[in-house]
């Protein structure tokens, strides 16, 4: 049989889809075939819809396959309208947005059949089945509607990640993507999370999988790793196969969690490559020991979620238990280690004030992380952080459903007040931190900021057009006298400190 992969990612960062190119690969080996299209502009322009319908039907699929995110959703169900009337084969969907929706999903008539969580054994059997003529009723970890009554089969054990082919890089067109990310390359080393943070699909999946498969934690194998011999053989396949390789991402939930297992990485990896690399860190699973180890290896950039600033906030809303203290202690086994710190921020959480925001801005500017990127909150369905939300009447519900990304502007309303600072904050933050740091621009940028914040949103509707450009220019001014600063570089929700900008 032929599979044919939809990934929509419509006015969004470019991502690979480790799940689907596992999958890929699975097919290929058991003799289907597959082929992968993923719609993104920073690949090619997105198909109109008759250059969507030509393309499926050039493919000639056995099976439509969507991989969908919860912002993609919107747009997938209209590229699936635009071909189910027609093409009569199966329409599949799984992805993320299938684990917490898949009722939501199934009612729309638009797919006939839906997956939940990792898939790479059941989608193999679904297909199998399928191209043996057998009822597939009975496949793990699958839904569907027969008669009018909806069907959620368990889901199966999670996949033994040692067990798993290399990825079909191919069928990706890997290449155009090296490219398109200007040689960065990801990295998939482990699976699962030890952290049930309110916002994130983890513990959705955890409890899933323990009522389904009726286990504890511990009995559920979470939190799963390829061996440092996997990964090093697929770094040096890439490494052959491809060009212009400038940096691999590791984009592990939490790559630091097993400290065995990252000395045993690091010094394999100082024997296979001299590419710099990047890891997701958390700050209680990491120390001068791990940041050494990374250093020694050639890591360039340790990533911490740290999502907010305020410590009511984070033990709260979010389920994230580290102290302020602990957050700037990492920052500094980073530096100390010669590295680059990266840390991930969120505003315009449910309940959140405006000194909590603040709060937010305020951390970066002590902890002086190398960069920092910011988004505003977008409450999932399915999380505890949604039901947070919409039982404190935050969600805009068609702002939710016409986001595709979270970093454009929040899906939640406050009062006018707030939500004016939030757009100010999440347009410019740099200029906050700055503000809020004693950098040696922090006067500077102190007055911008009181300027901002004294703005009506008709007098912020007329500037915040020009903001980008008056920050490459203070950022430019800045520079020629050595000033140490952040400026937003490499996307517009990306704040780095010059000191690393001007040596790139």
């Amino acid at each position: 049989m032929k599979v044919l992969f939809i990934y929509p990612s419509a006015d969004s960062q470019l991502g690979f889809n480790y799940g689907v190119a596992h999958m890929t690969s699975i097919l290929k080996r058991a003799g289907h075939d597959v082929a992968f299209w993923q719609l993104c502009e920073e690949i090619a322009p997105l198909p109109t819809e008759p250059e969507f319908v030509e393309r499926i039907a050039r493919e000639k699929p056995d099976v439509l396959a969507f991989s969908v995110v919860t912002n993609q959703w919107a747009y997938a169900r209209r590229l699936a309208t635009w071909a189910r009337a027609k093409f009569s084969v199966p329409f599949v969907i799984g992805g993320v947005h299938t684990l917490m929706c898949v009722e939501e999903v199934l009612e729309t008539g638009l797919f006939d059949y839906a997956f939940r969580g990792e898939c790479e054994d059941a989608f193999l059997e679904f297909v199998e089945r399928l191209d043996r003529g057998q009822s597939v009723e009975s496949v793990p970890n699958l839904a569907f509607v027969r008669d009018g009554r909806m069907q959620v089969n368990p889901v199966g054990p999670l996949p033994e990640l040692t067990r798993l082919p290399l990825k079909d890089y191919e069928s990706m067109d890997f290449q155009r993507m090296i490219d398109a990310k200007h040689g960065w390359v990801g990295l998939m080393a482990s699976r699962g999370c030890p952290f049930s943070c309110t916002y994130c699909f983890n513990h959705v999946m955890v409890e899933t999988y323990k009522r389904d498969l009726q286990c504890s934690f511990k009995g559920l194998n979470y939190i799963r790793r390829f061996s440092v011999e996997q990964m090093i053989e697929e770094i040096e396949y890439l490494l052959k196969n491809y060009r212009n390789i400038r940096m691999f991402i590791f984009d592990d939930d939490l790559f630091t969690f097993d400290k065995a297992y990252v000395d045993a990485f690091c010094r394999a990896y100082r024997k296979a490559s001299d590419i710099p690399f990047v890891v997701n860190a958390h700050v209680g699973f990491f120390d001068d020991e791990c940041a050494a180890a990374l250093a020694g290896a050639g890591c360039k950039i340790v990533k911490f979620g740290v999502e907010s600033g305020s410590e009511t906030v984070r033990r709260t809303i979010l389920n994230r238990h580290m102290s302020n203290d602990h957050i700037v202690e990492a920052m500094a086994a980073v530096q100390r280690h010669g590295m680059h710190s990266s840390v991930f921020i969120i505003i315009g959480f449910p309940h959140e004030g405006r000194e909590d925001v603040l709060d937010t801005v305020r951390l970066l500017g002590r902890a002086r992380p190398g960069r920092f990127r910011w988004t505003f909150f977008f409450p999932f369905p399915g999380t505890k952080s949604h039901q947070i939300s919409l039982d404190g009447g935050y969600i805009n519900p068609e702002k939710m459903e016409r986001l595709k990304n979270f970093t454009d502007e929040s899906c939640l309303d406050f009062d006018p007040e707030h939500n004016l600072l939030l757009k100010k904050i999440g347009r410019i933050m740099p200029w906050f931190v700055n503000a809020y740091s004693d950098l040696p621009v922090a006067d500077f940028y102190r007055d911008k900021v009181e300027e901002i914040l004294d703005m009506d949103e008709t007098q912020w509707d007329r500037v915040r057009g020009s903001l980008l450009d008056r920050d490459k220019e203070y950022s430019q001014q800045h520079c020629a006298r050595g000033l140490s600063h952040y400026a937003v570089k490499y996307n517009r929700f990306m704040g780095v400190i010059s000191d690393y900008f001007l040596q790139d």
